[in-house]
């Protein structure tokens, strides 16, 4: 899953994307509102914390025009305690939730999980296919009584695969989702990547297998 913060604090910007990467999270940051509104009309992010005040461009104005140029994308605002106004402001023009700084980590997990799942974005804790799991705190393919850890673009790739099952995985699907672009020179990475999950899964003794479908894409087979 992926995810776009856009506050103008930098220090607790990216405390935020920390604490969201150890969850499992793929995370983009902006520190403005206008690189934040041209971030979040690029990119496929299942999810946007975006803070009220900041420069450029503030918090309201962005949503407002992500919400004219119709992007669906569940939004977590961050106000300020003193901005009731704004928090009411924020809902009408369509933000999901909001939260109010200071705010304490489980707090800010536990509001991004719940609107997710309204959107029917459901994350497992532990994906399965096959003989194999993702334990994606801990960034694990597991397989029997054996595991391995996975950097977190394998990660995120083999729970693109796991999610997908045995319908295809284009590369393009994988270079937007995975590498949050539309540059063709990531789509060799894509193959490189996808060896080295060939081989962890060797690694596990899994009788999973990633295959090519060529001209097409991956796919995953096997029980």
């Amino acid at each position: 899953m992926k995810i776009l913060v856009v506050e103008d604090e930098i220090g607790l910007a990216e405390a935020m994307g920390a604490i969201l990467r150890k969850e499992g999270y793929s995370v983009d940051i902006a520190n403005d509102g206008k690189s934040g509104l041209d971030k979040a009309l690029a990119g496929d992010f299942d999810c946007i914390v975006l803070d009220i005040m900041m420069p450029v461009m503030n918090g309201l104005d962005v949503l407002t025009f992500l919400r004219i140029k119709e992007v669906e994308t569940p939004v977590l605002l961050l106000t300020a305690k003193s901005e009731v106004d704004d928090k009411i402001k924020g809902l009408d023009c369509g933000a999901d939730d909001y939260l109010t700084k200071p705010f304490v980590t489980g707090e800010l997990l536990a509001r991004i999980r719940a609107m997710t799942r309204r959107r029917g974005i459901v994350v497992e804790a532990n994906p399965k296919y096959g003989d194999v799991s993702l334990d994606l705190k801990k960034g694990e393919l597991i397989c029997g009584g054996s595991s391995v850890v996975l950097g977190r673009k394998e990660l995120q790739m083999m729970e693109l695969l796991i999610s997908s099952g045995r319908n295809i995985v284009t590369k393009e699907d994988f270079v937007k989702k995975v590498w949050g672009s539309t540059d063709d020179s990531d789509y060799n990475n894509v193959e490189v990547y996808i060896s080295f999950l060939r081989k962890k899964l060797q690694t596990v003794h899994s009788n999973v297998q990633i295959k090519t479908r060529r001209g097409l894409g991956y796919c995953l087979d096997g029980t």
